[in-house]
């Protein structure tokens, strides 16, 4: 019987596959020979690509935007890699943008949360994810954002749109929505406790920045500080001293541009940092660690000069006496009274003192600062302003006062929905806090992210930095704070359930 008669399994069984034919060895050198191929065409692109950034760029910038390239990459393959990755931005690079400019120059911290929030949600989309986790607050903060958005689109018709305040506004959203994110993402404690392990190193290096260049001699460290122009941040000037004066001496700023803002970064990380110096189990493994990393992180907030940061730290550690720790309020005290023998800390003292007088010309500023915005939102009470600029040439958006900020842009209904996410945020931890404080490898984190959170809450009565779409490294602090104070708070309420 002829091949083609015989039933087709039985012609499929007795006929090889018709790339049978072809030799084993021919096939694995055609492979070879296609794989060189395409190894050859990558090495060839990269290396006209990498030609053409030193053309442009020179070598340092080509060899730079080459690994930034593969960590990249890398990020893209595992969600806790694109958060550290927006970590490590906000904490060490606050302010820069990619050394090429385009229609729309993305920053360091847009690019690695944008790749954080795409990894999340390809996860979504193809079903990785094991279902949704979020807390009661998560409702307030899409009030808060969508309402933030009805006001700036209502403040369009007044102000004209350019593509810089757009890409900012977009940021902060994203900085908002990404507390809803990170809820979800983070669902155990070991999780929880390297993040803060992050963070806390983090901020110990900017603090080490910051400290090195306040060491340095001021030629140097300002040749030092411009060399980052080329990725977005200011060139001259950029050293800051108290009242702009070099003879009252200079301000620590480390990458933060802004002593003020640097000083608010450090606060919430130091108050981090010194919960986990109580700690019966540490993140970073040994309260000696701990306590070294506090000591770096306060010695640099010191250096900053930021009257509001230092009493906003100290706010903070009273909010973890008062919950845990009574004894702390002596030490504190202590350590207080030998800050102020030193002419370091009485010379601070006299600062705040004038500040609390309002003596001084900065306060003297921002109190002229809070007249205006009351004028602004006594204009504008309901929905605000928006955050393109102001409808009156009599009045404008800057005040150095989160509340008045929030008010202005977004008016009291804006502001009732933030101030109401910050209680829920506070209600829903301290209604837990039996559960919480009976696991020692949660307590002392949830502690620090609320201490964290109470000391930016006080400090925004002087400052204006978490709300604030020029400061987008300070807004992704805050609200990464809050969700990791409601997250911690969540698992410790998971854990004890039956």
């Amino acid at each position: 019987m002829a091949v083609s008669e015989l039933p087709a399994a039985q012609r499929n069984s007795s006929q090889p596959a018709a790339t049978s034919s072809v030799p084993a060895n021919v096939r694995i050198a055609s492979d070879r020979r296609l794989a060189a191929v395409v190894t050859g065409l990558l090495i060839g692109l990269g290396s006209a690509v990498l030609a053409f950034l030193i053309v442009i760029g020179g070598p340092i910038l080509a060899i730079g935007a080459m690994i930034g390239l593969a960590a990249g990459l890398y990020v893209l393959t595992d969600l806790k890699w694109g958060l550290y990755a927006t970590i490590a931005a906000v904490a060490l690079m606050p302010f820069a943008t990619l050394p090429v400019r385009i229609a729309v120059t993305p920053t360091f911290i847009d690019l690695a949360l944008g790749a954080f929030l795409l990894v999340y949600v390809l996860q979504m989309m193809r079903r990785l994810r094991p279902g949704f986790v979020s807390v009661p607050a998560a409702a307030l903060i899409l009030l808060f954002v969508a309402f933030t958005l009805f006001s700036f689109v209502a403040g369009l018709g007044h102000a004209q749109l350019t593509t810089n305040v757009l890409r900012k506004f977009v940021e902060l959203l994203l900085s908002i929505l990404t507390t809803l994110v990170l809820i979800d993402v983070v669902r155990t404690p070991d999780m929880l406790r390297r993040l803060t392990l992050v963070i806390i190193l983090a901020g110990v290096a900017q603090a080490c920045l910051g400290i090195g260049l306040y060491a340095l001699p001021d030629e140097l460290a300002e040749r030092l500080l411009n060399a980052l122009g080329r990725f977005g941040y200011p060139v001259g000037g950029v050293i800051r001293y108290i009242m702009d004066d070099p003879t009252q001496g200079e301000r620590a700023i480390g990458t933060w541009v802004d002593p003020n803002a640097y000083g608010g970064f450090l606060m919430m990380i130091g108050a981090l940092a010194g919960a986990q110096v109580l700690a019966i189990k540490p993140v970073l493994g040994k309260r000696w660690l701990a306590l070294g990393s506090f000591g770096i992180i306060a010695l640099a907030l010191l250096l900053t000069q930021s009257r509001g940061a230092f009493l906003a730290l100290g706010m903070g550690g009273v909010f973890i006496a008062l919950l845990r720790y009574r004894w702390l309020l002596v030490i504190g005290a202590l350590g207080l009274g030998l800050l102020l023998l030193t002419p370091f800390g009485q010379n601070y003292a006299s600062r705040l003192v004038d500040g609390f007088q309002g003596e001084d010309l900065a306060t003297q500023m921002r109190f002229g600062e809070y007249k205006d915005a009351f004028i602004l939102i006594g204009r504008y009470p309901l929905i605000g302003v928006g955050f393109a600029g102001a409808p009156d040439r009599d009045i404008y958006l800057g005040v150095s006062n989160m509340y008045l900020k929030i008010a202005g842009a977004t008016g009291m209904i804006g502001l009732s929905l933030f101030l109401a996410t910050i209680v829920e945020t506070f209600r829903y931890g301290l209604k837990r806090w039996q559960l919480i404080k009976g696991q020692p490898d949660i307590v002392n984190i949830w502690l620090g992210f609320m201490a964290g959170l109470v000391g930016a809450l006080v400090s925004g009565v002087v400052d204006h930095y978490y709300f604030n779409i020029e400061f987008h490294g300070a807004v992704t602090m805050f609200w990464l704070f809050v969700a990791l104070a409601l997250a911690s708070a969540r698992i410790a309420t998971v854990r004890n359930d039956p």
